[in-house]
């Protein structure tokens, strides 16, 4: 394994599980990444008592109307939570999207550079909001 992968680590596969052999599943270098970021944006900020700022603040917006203004915060909490806790990427763009056949589900595409690789990257996460709850 080259040293400019070797920085980008591994990690536990997310959600945790076995594998055949009755050991911890790992994921490695650009998945190890992903699987970061994806647990970062499913964090609550204060879920963690060891670590009540790791998170995003984006579930605060689980009751908000799916509008512009939700979408320009959700854009807003997920670069800033992404810039706080994954040091291994830069990001690039996040475009919020209300998905067209669910009226309670905005789509964050999250475009992002790994830096040891300059590997550019995308990934579209679900943001779930409770409808009628304004």
């Amino acid at each position: 394994m080259d040293q400019t992968k070797n920085f980008l680590g591994s990690g536990w596969k997310f959600p945790p599980r076995l594998d055949n052999r009755g050991r911890i599943e790992l994921v490695h270098e650009e998945q190890d990444v992903e699987e970061a970021i994806r647990m970062i944006l499913l964090t609550h900020k204060g879920e963690r008592p060891m670590r009540p700022e790791f998170g995003c603040e984006i579930h605060d917006l689980v009751f908000a109307p799916n509008d512009p203004a939700t979408s320009g915060l959700a854009r807003r909490f997920v670069i800033e939570a992404l810039t706080m806790w994954e040091p291994r990427i830069d990001v690039l763009e996040v475009k919020t999207v209300p998905n067209p056949t669910t009226e309670n589900v905005l789509m964050l595409n999250i475009q992002y550079q790994v830096i040891a690789t300059n590997s550019q990257r995308n990934l579209v996460f679900p943001f779930y909001s409770i409808p009628g709850g304004e």
